[in-house]
């Protein structure tokens, strides 16, 4: 949840470590800081974001070649300065930034209070920065000894940066559970969070694994483990450009990603469609393809928007493989004993894979004996190299908090999985899978089209962005979107929205209608357009406000609802991922006239990395 940069090498610390920050800051920005190393070492934090660390740290001319640097999204304690990070010992021998949670902190720290060491913050990390010293001192340790000797006795997660002011020539990372990543430079190496800092210094990474502990220095980097055992680093070239991470002119990334789903549908349908569109080839699942195509259950497991759309990739494989599906909440699966089946197929989907939740049930999934899939966005994270097989999505960086190319990449591996699938169980045509190959090709210049409605999104923005609550309707293919329209207006404007399918309104929402309420209804034309329309004629008998999201040249719903905005006309499997992108819109330009921070919503961070 928070972002961490650390880097050592010849060129000025304080602007490499602020400017990582501030590629990170979508990971948490409640609270911020910088510690420096020159000959003493300095700590700068305040409350707030990285401009006003940049503010302050400008104040000063210190500066140094070794740095390590915090954004917070705050657990333990409130944010403000005492609690931001970095956090020190009590005699101020280690200096410590993390990203996770110590579960036993409340037991360690009544040691250690025992032991009278004083404590300043509210912070679980304070209370490792304490450990490492308490044991440093008492055992006349060295760093090293005294970190592993730390987190052994520790629970829980963490992605940690350390500094011993006594050995000030070098860093120290640490990982389990919190993602962390080494940027190996010429005379210089970085510590990130995510390679998203890294990418303008050097293209080669180490993905630490869980229980790695690394030593970084100037020249030299060892990666040993907190358990006996050391093994080499594997350097890995990162696929990222400098551009990917920037806004290219857009007021926002979430604006920008929003535009950029035609290319990442793209980018993810790529090298996977036959050229004569005659087939398609998930190399990531080649090795279990024949068993999927055997199995009986698929379980999906996800948070979030990811869940949504889980929730269409059941649809999606009961309509193209007839394997029945279930989707579960990962938060929810891992904390009961599931019935899981040897055979069984579990599907993780996460955007950064590394959700602490579903990371956790991917595990529990394994230990039961699934075989269990990942659907990740970014490579090299931890989700990936847990699950037996997997489908990258390339949707490229998402920077914007609310996800939204995230989205509709996921449904479009899950699409390709499901005819994939379909076609070998001999549920589908070889015409049929031909016909939804063909309009997948066909799907990012339909999204070209549906972009088009940005400024009557904008225009609707402005007559309901002094709603309190708004209601969201679909049914099939479009309920998850509905879900997922709602969503994205809650993270971001703060309105209160709910989605549901549409026959449910009738079992309580319809309480809520009247002459203030906007009701927004996903009603594409597919098998349930009838279905739909009663459901609109019953919004419209209570002066409900109807905006209605339609397929292109639909005239019976303009005349009904208050305002329409259209998609183009493509295949139920297609709807959703054309359907939602004018919920995007709405959604954004609402919060933007709302004074609203789109990028980084209060309370959330992008990656969830926490429990």
């Amino acid at each position: 949840m928070c972002g961490i940069v650390g880097y050592i090498g010849s060129k000025p610390a304080r602007e490499i470590v602020i400017k990582g920050l501030k590629r990170l800051e979508y990971r948490g920005y409640d609270s911020a800081g910088l510690a420096i190393v020159n000959g003493e070492t300095k700590i700068f934090k305040c409350k707030g974001r990285v401009d006003d660390l940049e503010v302050m740290v400008n104040g000063t001319d210190f500066n140094g070649t070794i740095g390590m640097g915090h954004t917070r999204w705050a657990t333990h304690g409130e944010p403000n300065e005492l609690n931001a990070h970095p956090q020190a010992s009590a005699k101020g021998n280690f200096i410590v930034v993390h990203n996770g949670i110590i579960e036993n902190y409340a037991l360690i720290k009544k040691h250690l209070q025992g032991r009278g060491i004083p404590f300043n913050s509210q912070t679980d990390t304070e209370v490792l920065a304490n450990l490492i010293e308490h044991l440093y001192l008492e055992g006349d340790l060295t760093a090293e000894q005294a970190i592993t000797l730390a987190l052994n006795r520790v629970e829980g997660a963490y992605g940690l940066v350390i500094i011993c002011v006594n050995e000030p020539d070098r860093l120290f990372a640490a990982r389990k559970g919190s993602p962390l990543v080494i940027g190996v430079g010429e005379g210089e190496n970085f510590i990130a969070s995510d390679a998203t800092p890294i990418v303008e210094h050097t293209q080669l990474v180490i993905y630490l694994k869980d229980d790695d502990l690394a030593i970084v220095l100037k020249n030299e980097l060892v990666l040993k483990s907190i358990r006996p055992g050391r093994r080499e680093p594997e350097v890995k070239e990162v696929d990222l450009k400098i551009g990917e991470i920037d806004k290219e002119g857009f007021p926002h990334f979430m604006l920008k990603e929003i535009y950029e789903q035609p290319r990442a549908i793209h980018d993810t349908f790529r090298g996977r469609v036959l050229p004569d569109h005659s087939g398609i080839m998930l190399g990531g699942l080649h090795s279990v393809l024949e068993t999927i195509s055997q199995s009986e259950r698929v379980i999906i497991v996800a948070c979030g928007t990811s869940w949504h759309a889980g929730l269409l990739g059941e649809y999606l494989f009961e309509e193209y493989t007839r394997i029945p599906v279930e989707v579960e909440y990962a938060s929810e699966f891992r904390y009961r004993d599931p019935i899981i089946k040897k055979g069984d197929i579990v599907i993780a989907i996460s955007q950064s894979g590394e959700t602490a939740d579903t990371l956790a049930a991917v595990k529990l999934a394994k230990e039961k004996g699934a075989i269990v899939l990942g659907i990740c966005n970014v490579v090299g994270s931890s989700i990936p190299r847990e699950t037996n097989a997997g489908v990258y999505t390339h949707a490229g960086p998402e920077i914007g908090v609310a996800s939204t190319k995230a989205f509709t990449t996921q449904i479009t591996v899950l699409a390709m999985m499901a005819f994939e699938i379909g076609f070998l169980r001999g549920v589908i045509s070889a015409e049929k899978y031909r016909q939804l190959i063909d309009e997948l090709a066909m799907i990012p210049s339909k999204m070209e089209k549906a972009l088009q409605v940005n400024e009557q999104a904008l225009e609707l923005a402005k007559i309901y962005q002094n709603s309190r609550n708004a209601l969201y309707l679909g049914r099939g293919f479009l309920f998850p979107v509905a879900l997922e329209g709602a969503l994205k207006l809650k993270e971001i404007s703060y309105i209160h929205a709910e989605g549901y399918p549409a026959a449910e309104m009738k079992h309580g929402p319809i309480a809520l209608i009247d002459e203030n309420m906007p009701v927004v209804v996903v009603a594409t034309k597919d098998d349930t357009y009838d279905k739909i329309i009663n459901n609109i004629q019953e919004i419209k008998a209570r002066k409900g406000n109807v905006i209605a999201i339609v397929t292109e040249g639909d005239e019976l719903i303009r005349k009904m609802a208050d305002y329409v905005l259209e998609v183009p006309e493509t295949l139920p499997a297609f709807s959703a991922v054309l359907a939602v992108i004018p919920l995007q819109l709405l959604s954004y330009h609402v919060a933007v006239l709302r004074g609203c921070n789109v990028d980084q919503p209060r309370n959330l961070a992008k990656s969830v990395t926490v429990e």
